[in-house]
């Protein structure tokens, strides 16, 4: 990347959050504007801490319950991009039966002249 690049980072929950949850590990990626493309894939790793306490604690129920949802939402749009992919595979498929996967297709293998 170079400068000037504006980049969009977006962040996605490894596992479910729950009552217990005191740490949680997100996939992120980074991605570069002026390319169009990934600059970067990290991984980040959130510690919930009480400083009163001075130790690791559990998420606050407000916060769990926003997590939650974020999970719901990030399953949810998994499983509607995974029927996606699989209807476009299926009309690539079916393109490619069409045209040289077929029984009587020849190979052109152009002029050996």
């Amino acid at each position: 990347m170079t400068w000037p690049d504006r980049v969009c980072v977006y962040h996605k929950l490894q596992s479910r959050p729950d009552e217990s949850t005191a740490t949680m590990l997100l996939d992120v990626m980074i991605l570069s504007d002026a390319k169009q493309r990934p600059a970067a894939r990290c991984l980040e790793d959130v510690v919930v801490y009480d400083y009163k306490a001075a130790k690791k604690t559990s998420l606050p129920p407000f916060m769990l319950e926003q997590f939650l949802k974020t999970w719901k939402s990030q399953e949810a749009a998994k499983s509607e991009n995974r029927k996606k992919i699989e209807q476009i595979e299926g009309q690539i498929r079916y393109l490619e039966t069409q045209s040289w996967d077929r029984p009587d297709a020849k190979e052109d293998f152009g002029s050996a002249k």
